[in-house]
């Protein structure tokens, strides 16, 4: 009789190996549908889970947490180190807006909404909002490596799935305390934690990579330069995990982590020996933890619970893409005078706004808290999640040519 230790093992290879190999298929079908691969991930999976019963991992096992936790972190990572400091000075007014007030704004809208169409009490309405209020990166991010657009779009909205994920956790937090509580709301204590888990995660974010940076890339005294690939997937990890020990935003630490790392020429340092091995060492690691979250997510999907409450939960996502979102951007975005966003910009960055993989753990977590009215965010949250990735994601490339944002490649392969 096999041990519980070799059992444990064996599972956890053939769960890994039967998912890339559906990955690596349904990639190439993502591609010759022209459709971005996490919708057809999520659609696969599922198939694969609840549709023919072949993949039956839970969202609360340690494997399905474990792949969420370093996927999004290391998707993160790359997401930061794709974009350029220059663009993000451009854009600072409207990513901060949109990563606080505008993740406000959605939670509120959307808690009202929740309200009358569950009949919940407030407290456990915005409860819910809070949960898919936020974009996820790991929805968008790979989504802009298909559809190339205008570079200052991209790099808001992929910026703002990164930092609002910090403003969705605080606020379902503290409504977490706030519901055991009693039902009570301390704002001052909800605007303390964010500005506390926010900073921390930055701080912990530009001093890890910063270090970690030099040593691999000054001229001089980069002692690790020849293992630039191994400590570039260090800073990632590392990034995340001390910034979680130090309860901090771990997301927002890895993803300043790569913004570090992607800008080392600004600070004098060079990665540019081993940057082709690193890129493509990345890419492939990303895409690979996209597979893994997205196809089991989708087999983690509960019928049951989206037919129980499938109007009031379309009606609410719904709500969401057409009111809420809309109403952030333009709030938060049109004001910047600076920028002087056009109008086609604006309606496409209320179009994308996925809901992923934080939504999913943090409805996963209140389920397993056995919160009243968990069945209720479990549900919208599942429903946010298959309708914004599979309807928006899978049109953000249609939207953007048909609003001219959309950037040609040339036959070097850039736009």
């Amino acid at each position: 009789m096999e041990s519980a230790v070799t059992e444990a093992i064996h599972h956890f290879l053939i769960l890994i190996l039967f998912v890339i190999s559906v990955g690596v298929v349904s990639g190439k079908l993502a591609a010759w549908l022209r459709l971005p691969d996490v919708a057809v991930f999520i659609a696969v999976g599922m198939l694969l889970g609840p549709g023919l019963g072949l993949i039956h991992e839970q969202s609360g096992s340690l494997i399905n947490q474990l792949i969420l936790t370093v996927g999004s972190a290391l998707i993160l990572f790359d997401g930061g180190r794709n974009l350029r400091l220059s663009g993000l000075r451009n854009v600072w007014i409207t990513l901060s807006l949109l990563s606080v007030p505008g993740v406000v704004i959605s939670t509120i809208v959307m808690g009202v909404g929740v309200h009358y169409l569950f009949g919940v009490d407030w407290i456990f309405a915005f409860l819910a909002a809070a949960v898919i209020a936020s974009t996820d990166p790991a929805s968008i991010i790979p989504v802009f490596k298909q559809v190339k657009i205008k570079e200052r779009v991209r790099e808001t909205v992929e910026s703002e799935s990164a930092f609002n994920d910090a403003t969705g956790s605080i606020l379902t937090f503290s409504l977490l305390a706030a519901v055991a509580g009693g039902g009570a709301l301390d704002v001052g204590a909800m605007s303390w934690e964010f500005v506390k888990t926010a900073l921390g995660g930055i701080l912990a974010g530009l001093i890890i990579s910063g270090i970690l940076t030099y040593l691999a890339g000054h001229a001089r005294h980069g002692y690790f330069r020849d293992y630039s690939t191994i400590v570039m997937t260090v800073c990632a990890l590392s990034s995340y995990l001390i910034a979680d020990l130090l309860h901090v935003s771990g997301f927002m630490a890895t993803f300043v982590a790569g913004v570090i790392w992607g800008n080392a020429e600004t600070f004098g340092l060079s990665l540019k020996d081993n940057h082709v091995e690193m890129s493509s060492f990345a890419e492939n690691m990303t895409v690979m933890m996209r597979m893994l979250i997205f196809v089991l997510l989708g087999s983690q999907v509960n019928f049951a619970t989206l037919g129980q409450f499938f109007w009031p939960s379309l009606a609410a996502v719904l709500i969401l893409m057409f009111v809420a979102r809309p109403l952030s951007v333009l709030l938060c975005a049109w004001p910047d005078r600076k920028v002087k966003w056009t109008w086609r910009e604006l309606l496409f960055m209320c179009w994308v706004r996925e809901t992923g993989v934080i939504p999913a753990a943090l409805s996963g977590m209140i389920a397993g808290m056995g919160i009243a009215h968990s069945n209720v965010i479990t549900g919208l949250a599942f429903m946010a999640i298959v309708l914004t990735i599979i309807i928006q994601a899978s049109t953000t490339g249609w939207v953007a040519k048909k609003l001219g944002l959309e950037v040609k490649e040339t036959a070097t392969g850039k736009p």
